[in-house]
Formats: C-alpha cells, sequence, structure tokens
C-alpha cells in the first residue's frame, strides 16, 4: 500500500506540473504578442507604440526564458496570486473561488442525485439478470447517453419551468434553481452508475463467498446484504470521482444554459472575452487542483475498498 501510494503520489505531482504548464502557455498558444493582448484589452484603439509594448514586456518579465517566466508563474498561483482580469480588472481568485462555490455544490447534488436513483436500479438489475425487470431498466438507462444536454435542458425548462410552473427557468437564487441544472448533469451519470453496480452485482453473486455464507447458516436476503451488496459497490467509487472530475469541466453547457453563475459559465465567459489570466486561473483550479486530485484520491479509495471489502487487487 505505501509503494502504491508513493507512486499515486509522484504520477499526481508530475501531472498536476505537466497540466498546469499547459495552462501557462495558453497565451503563447494563440495567436498574437502576450504583451499586445494585455494592452489592447486596456487600452482602445489599434495603433500602440512599439515602445510601450516592449516596457510592458520588460515589466512582466516575458522576455525572460520560458522556464523561468513558468516558475514565477507557478509561484504567484501557488501564494494566491492569479493575477488581474483583463475585463473587470479584480483579481481572478475574487471570481474564481465563489464560481467554484457553484459549480461544487451543483456537482456534488447531481452525483448525489444520480446515486441515489442508479443504487436501487443497478441492484435490481444486477439480483434478476435476463429478467423483465433488467431488460426494462437496461434500455431505459441506455437511452439516457443518447439524451445531450444541450437537448435535455430547454426540454426541462418547457416541461417543468414553462408549462407546469414548478421550478425557475434559470437563475442561482435558491434551492429550487438548482433543480434543473443538477438533474441535466444526472442523467449520464445515472446510466453509466447503474451499468456499473449491475455488472459488479452479477459478478459478487457468482463468486464462491456467497455459497459459503449460505452454508454457514445465512439466508439469501442475509447473504446478498453482506456479500453481495458491498462487493457489487466496490467499482462505483472510481466512477463517482471520474465523473466528478468531467461534470467540473463539462458543466458549461448547463451553466450558459441555466444561467448558473459557475465555474462553465465562468470559463465560457472568459473564452468569449479573451480574458487570458481568468481563463488561466479557472483551469489550473477546476482541471489541476481539483480534477487531477479527486481522481487520484478515488484510486487510494477504490483501492482500500477492494481490499476490506473485495479482496485484495491484482
Amino acid at each position: 500500500m505505501v509503494q502504491f501510494f508513493v507512486k499515486r503520489t509522484s504520477t499526481l505531482l508530475v501531472s498536476v506540473l505537466l497540466a498546469s504548464f499547459a495552462v501557462f502557455m495558453i497565451p503563447y498558444f494563440t495567436p498574437g504578442d502576450p504583451a499586445l493582448k494585455i494592452i489592447r484589452s486596456r487600452v482602445a484603439g489599434d495603433v500602440v507604440d512599439e515602445s510601450i509594448i516592449q516596457g510592458l514586456r520588460q515589466s512582466l518579465g516575458l522576455d525572460d526564458p520560458l522556464a523561468v517566466q513558468y516558475v514565477r508563474w507557478l509561484g504567484d498561483f501557488l501564494s494566491g496570486d492569479m493575477g488581474l482580469s483583463f475585463v473587470t480588472r479584480t483579481p481572478v481568485r475574487d471570481q474564481v473561488l465563489p464560481a467554484l462555490a457553484v459549480t461544487l455544490s451543483l456537482v456534488v447534488m447531481a452525483l448525489v442525485l444520480a446515486v441515489l436513483v442508479s443504487l436501487p436500479l443497478g441492484i435490481l438489475a444486477g439480483l434478476r439478470p435476463g429478467s423483465l425487470a433488467d431488460k426494462a431498466i437496461t434500455t431505459g438507462t441506455q437511452m439516457l447517453i443518447a439524451m445531450p444536454e444541450y437537448w435535455v435542458a430547454p426540454v426541462l425548462v418547457l416541461v417543468f419551468a414553462l408549462k407546469l410552473s414548478l421550478l425557475p427557468t434559470a437563475g442561482w437564487n435558491d434551492l429550487s434553481s438548482a433543480v434543473l441544472p443538477a438533474l441535466t448533469l444526472a442523467l449520464r451519470p445515472i446510466s453509466f452508475f447503474t451499468s456499473a453496480v449491475r455488472s459488479g452485482i452479477i459478478d459478487a453473486a457468482a463468486a464462491d463467498h456467497v455459497p459459503a455464507a449460505r452454508a454457514r447458516g445465512l439466508s439469501r436476503g442475509q447473504a446478498i446484504m453482506l456479500h453481495v451488496v458491498p462487493n457489487g459497490l466496490v467499482p462505483l467509487s472510481a466512477l463517482s470521482a471520474v465523473w466528478f472530475a468531467g461534470l467540473l469541466g463539462g458543466s458549461v453547457i448547463v451553466e450558459v444554459i441555466f444561467a448558473v453563475p459557475g465555474m462553465g459559465r465562468l470559463l465560457f465567459d472568459a473564452v468569449m472575452n479573451s480574458d487570458i489570466p481568468l481563463a488561466q486561473g479557472g483551469v489550473v483550479v477546476v482541471v489541476v487542483a481539483l480534477a487531477v486530485m479527486v481522481t487520484t484520491l478515488a484510486d487510494f479509495v477504490h483501492r482500500y475498498l477492494s481490499r476490506t471489502v473485495g479482496g485484495s487487487l491484482a
């Protein structure tokens, strides 16, 4: 376990460094001089004096080697300085952190909803493979994969907000505002979670320890609850983390449609406005600081559960 911890931690650090360097290079991947882009974001007009560009380039250290610039940028970021937004001229941190809190709330609600729906469906289908219930659940959940968020969101708004007037169409004011966005994000995870739970239940039910538990005097229901269900839920830990990371960066469409002031909407606006510092700060926080770390943590949890519940991993 110690060797696994060291290996995964090393992989995490390398992944974070590579991803952060890719984010740092965003201004250089896009056409144009970064110093000129900064000036154009502050000063109207197409003609800019070359001396002004050169002075800004020197003051920001843009003449230094890329390695030096990256180390300085990473050090500032780790100290909490994400720079200033080109558009609002306010610290990027003051925009990223509130937006991140909104997106985290939305993603957690979506995943909790997905787990609450998929667990009973997956267990029911896994305990009776090939039955009518199994076929209906599998068909229904697989259909969710073919429903993209940009189609689901308007349909939900049309039905629950405009026709039935049960929920608000957009915004982020109270818990009711989060229902439709969370439901939209939860549909695809429900399909994958249900399939994973079903497969895990089927594999666990076919294992040798189930007949052994029955031979020790346990009833069928006790054997299922003590040995089948816990073993069948192990794959869900890693899958939930993968979807958590994916929804953090993939909530752009949903947040734009429902006017949710989260990270997806913030990054969308940053790209549309060519606000490079805001885009860099948002991507680093979401993709690097959270998505990579959550996925790594899930590996530890999955390995622990596999050892304590489902036996040692190979």
